[in-house]
Formats: C-alpha cells, structure tokens, sequence
C-alpha cells in the first residue's frame, strides 16, 4: 500500500451515503490521514468554518447543495482547499463540468481504494508544489489560438463568429489542454482526464485531429506542441 503524501493530511470528506462516509474514514485513518466527515454540503460548510483541511472528497450528487454547486461557490470565495469529486456519472461531459468549477481532480464510482488513495497522495503532491508564488496562475478559461478561440464553458471553438465542429472527444480534450495551458501532459494523465471513449492509445490520433483544425501547419504545430518524452503542451498565442 502507497504511503501519504503528506503524513497526517486532514481529509473532509462529504458524501450523503453513511456507508460509504465510514468506509471512507476507516480507509483513510488507516492510512495515516486525519479524517473528518459531513452529510451533506450545510454540514460540510460548517466543518470548513471550524476547521483547516489539507484536501476534500466530495461527492458530487447530493440532497440539496450538490458537489458542482459547493465547488463552484468555495472557489468564488477563493478557498484554496484541492477538491477530489467522486460520482456515479462518469461521462466526459460530467468530468468537465467538475473541473470547470474547480476540481482538481474525478475519480468515478465506484472505484478502487488503492486509486483513492493515490489520486489523494498526487492532488497533495501538487497543492505543495503550487504553495510557491510562482504556481499560483489561474486556469485559463479562454484560450486564443491565432485566429480562433476556444471556451470551456461553452465548449466552442470558433474563428470570428463561424463554429468550427467538434466532436465531443476533441471538445474534452482541448478543454483539458485550455485549463492546463502552458503544461506539460502526459498521455496517461490527459486520457485520465478527458476518459470516455480516450484512452492512452487513442490519445495520439485525438491530437493529430485536433491540430488539423487549430494550426495552419499540423506537420508544424505551434499551438498543440509535442513534449519529447512526456506528451503534449497547448500554448495559447
């Protein structure tokens, strides 16, 4: 079993399933997490007031508030806490919608501990690093690549105001790409991201797709870059 990231890292987690709350704590107390737990997002504002948490496991459907709407409303308030949202919806267009209000990560149900764990220990990896002055830019929510423009909130690819045609795997993948601009990816971790039908061996042919629609060249892409040896970087101009 993989060792905390972080020993003792306070976790919050939220789920409205009892079960699954205490199956929860007793995995993560095991593995050397301080674990805290709410019902639902009222109970879950009032532990966030009371207390400071290294990370949150958030389900996404819940009674009233749920996890989308939580996240959407912590970020506003510009509460850095790193959010893992789990659920039961695991289509690409579901994934988006979490990470467009903030998550810092998906994990599907239902899911193996061992990978709870490790996406835990890697979004706690990253908050460290991002703790420096120079990892606090913000994610890009439109991105101008000479002469078109992609939204993520829209997923809309357009040149002046003509829609350029996107299928729904290209669309999640640029998405991806726009909100990690300027990043180095890896084929595993965008196939992780975008999921559905995209896998780490069809990542490629997404790409070479993809540039056939954002660049003037493909042959010579400007926009959608290869990193040797780790994967791809999408720089905006």
């Amino acid at each position: 079993m993989s060792e905390p990231a972080t020993e003792k890292a306070h976790v919050l987690v939220v789920d409205d399933d009892q079960r699954l709350r205490e199956l929860l704590r007793s995995f993560l107390s095991r593995n050397s997490f301080r674990v805290t737990v709410a019902g639902d997002a009222t109970e879950a504002r009032e532990r966030l007031a009371s207390m400071d948490f290294d990370l949150m496991v958030l389900d996404v459907m819940m009674p009233g508030e749920s996890g989308l709407d939580l996240t959407a409303a912590l970020r506003q308030q510009k509460k850095p806490i790193p959010i893992l949202m789990l659920t039961a919806m695991g289509e690409a267009k579901d994934r988006i919608a979490g990470f467009e209000r903030g998550a810092d990560d998906y994990l599907p149900k239902p899911f193996e501990p061992r990978e709870l764990l490790l996406r835990i220990n890697s979004i706690l990896r990253r908050a460290t690093v991002q703790a420096t002055p120079a990892a606090t830019t913000p994610a890009v929510a439109v991105v101008r690549l000479g002469e078109l423009r992609f939204d993520t909130k829209r997923g809309e690819l357009t040149n002046d105001d003509k829609r350029i045609k996107l299928t729904d795997a290209e669309r999640a993948l640029l998405t991806v790409f726009t909100l990690n601009l300027g990043q180095d990816m890896s084929r595993e971790t965008l196939a992780r991201l975008v999921g559905g039908e995209v896998n780490v061996r069809t990542i490629d042919v997404q790409v070479t797709r993809l540039r056939r629609k954002i660049e003037d060249d493909p042959k010579f892409p400007r926009y959608l870059q290869t990193v040797r040896g780790t994967g791809y970087r999408l720089v905006g101009s």
